[in-house]
């Protein structure tokens, strides 16, 4: 999701995390010139008195968020968030500092090509996919790599429902690549929206001259990786998603480089609901704070305000979502902790000009946001084994189900240990691929990416590529792709022209025809073998219908599509 060790992303170059603002700030800018803030009203404020406080406070409104009450703001005082926190109507700002370099990248995301780059493994495996992975005949030429699809019998469902075409999945993400030929024939061009303009101090300089990429593009790569497990189109050629027939929306709300603001996730997230959306993918945290807090004493008052008008402005619009008829689905990350217990944080603020400090996290007054947001689906990864991986977050807390999210060291003691084949192949952008060196100019793949990207070609010479990548942000997609076969299968018509599910119906629907998996024997895994320390131990609460490592369990795809929906009721 993340690009930093945490929330379940694995692109090669971005995952993804968030931050807070939209505006770009020049670097270097003097004390006295204006910075960009989001601002967040206090409850029951009226945008009308959150606007006079806000100016009152020495700011000027740039664009404005009037159903949950979040305003960009820009101003030069350099006492602009002390004044909004003391304003009784505001929450708090959080500003926007340039940091001059762009992210690291995720080791959990990369681990086998750093592996194999650092000459310390082939990695290359076989081939021949995994799980059941093989067997059968396939749509496409790739899909017997997509062990994952095989596990939750999405090879299976899709001969009863492969979705409809009038159900939308949001991807909210770096972007998604629609001249992909994989892409191209399941993009919705009239829903899809940017909402993150390139920010030249991270993201490096702009493609075009607004800096507002063009829909349809993806300068990250990780968007179009998670849009192609939800959805790829099952068209004879490359590979398939989960549910190839559904309509794939960008919903851009991460910068190029992986960071992802407030202010672009937000406006993401109430377009989803506003058009309508039936289904929306988040496989990332609000950065610069892996878990955000209310008061904790580590943090200074200003940074104390800033995470309290994070924390309000996600959960608002994670509500208004919801109550729109979107279903939420989120990664629960790759820090490899029980989110119901966490460690200490050494990695926040991962942004600005305070550089990282360790804070105590107290589990009632912190979240890691979106995924311990309210009414979002929380995905745990499991490995070609079914085991968990061992860099995913886990817990009774928060964790809802399992879903296939790639585990590179899975398989000790086989032949399969350690491979790329253990992890998720999916799409992937030419443009990215040949600026990470992976693909040259002329589109062949290097030698150092043989065995983790493939390259499939029409006869009239249009090419796909795609990569193979681990982390909780593929495990989430698979499930997002059976949460849109559910809306597919058992969704009725609305309104004019429209079709959807309730989003509570379709969450129960999910839980109840997961395939229960009881915690392993012993209950406290360790990775010693595959190399972890102490930090990776996990201990895995609950019962065969609920624990802390699979939720209600893995998620099926086939007994989805085929069970009857129950109206009412809990899992």
């Amino acid at each position: 999701m993340s690009r930093r060790i945490t929330a379940g992303a694995v692109a090669t170059v971005t995952g993804l995390a968030l931050t807070v603002t939209g505006l770009s700030v020049p670097a270097g800018a003097a004390p006295s010139s204006n910075e960009t803030f989001t601002v967040v009203a206090a409850d029951g404020v009226s945008a009308e008195a959150a606007l006079a406080e806000i100016k009152a406070a020495g700011g000027a409104v740039v664009t404005r968020i009037d159903d949950v009450g979040v305003f960009q703001v820009t101003s030069d005082r350099v006492d602009f968030t002390d004044r909004i926190a003391e304003a009784d109507t505001l929450i708090g700002a959080v500003e926007q500092k340039a940091i001059g370099r762009k992210p690291k990248l995720d080791p959990v995301e990369q681990e086998a090509l750093l592996t194999a780059i650092n000459g310390k493994s082939s990695g290359k495996g076989s081939d021949s996919g995994k799980g059941s992975g093989g067997k059968g005949k396939k749509m496409d030429p790739l899909d017997d790599k997509l062990w994952g699809l095989d596990m939750i019998r999405a090879d299976k469902a899709r001969k009863k429902e492969p979705g409809d075409q009038r159900v939308t999945v949001g991807v909210l993400d770096t972007g998604l690549d629609a001249s992909h030929p994989d892409i191209a024939p399941n993009f919705n061009w009239a829903l899809s929206r940017n909402f993150a303009p390139d920010l030249p101090e991270v993201d490096g300089e702009c493609e075009v001259a607004s800096c507002l990429d063009p829909v349809g593009t993806d300068d990250g790569g990780h968007g179009t990786h998670v849009g192609g497990t939800i959805g790829a189109a099952a068209n004879g050629f490359g590979l398939s998603g989960v549910a190839p027939n559904v309509s794939l929306v960008e919903l851009k709300g991460g910068q190029d480089s992986g960071y992802f603001f407030l202010e672009p996730v937000v406006q993401s997230l109430l377009h989803a609901g506003r058009a309508g959306l039936d289904v929306v993918n988040m496989s990332f945290y609000v950065d610069p704070w892996l878990y955000n807090c209310t008061a904790n004493p580590a943090d200074s008052p200003e940074h104390q305000a800033e995470q309290r008008a994070i924390i309000e402005a996600m959960k608002r619009a994670l509500n208004f979502a919801h109550e729109q008829g979107v279903t939420l689905v989120g990664s629960l990350g790759n820090n490899h902790e029980d989110l119901g217990d966490p460690r200490m944080d050494t990695s926040s603020p991962d942004f600005g000009d305070t550089p990282p400090y360790p804070r105590e996290i107290d589990n009632d007054s912190c979240w890691d946001l979106p995924v311990e947001g309210p009414h979002v689906i929380g995905v745990s990864a499991v490995g070609p084994s079914g085991k968990k991986a061992a860099y995913s977050n886990y817990g009774t807390e928060q964790i809802s189900i399992a879903a296939p999210g790639g585990w590179y060291r899975d398989g000790f003691g086989t032949d399969t240990f350690s491979t790329y084949p253990n992890l998720i192949l999916s799409t992937y952008p030419e443009k990215v691929l040949k600026e990470d060196g992976l693909v040259d100019a002329d589109g062949n793949i290097d030698p150092s990416a043989e065995g983790i990207v493939f390259k499939d070609c029409k006869s009239n010479g249009e090419c796909g590529y795609y990569r193979y990548l681990q982390g909780t942000s593929m495990a989430s997609p698979h499930a997002s792709g059976v949460a849109a076969l559910i809306v597919s299968k058992h969704g009725k018509k609305q309104g004019r022209g429209g079709y959807g599910l309730a989003p509570d119906l379709v969450e129960q629907h999910l839980y109840r025809t997961a395939t229960e998996q009881a915690c392993p024997n012993p209950r406290l895994q360790q990775y010693r073998d595959e190399g972890r320390d102490e930090t990776y131990d996990a201990y895995c609460a609950g019962g065969r219908s609920f624990n802390g490592f699979y939720g209600h369990g893995v998620i099926d795809a086939y007994t989805a599509v085929t069970t009857p929906l129950k109206s009412h009721g809990r899992p």
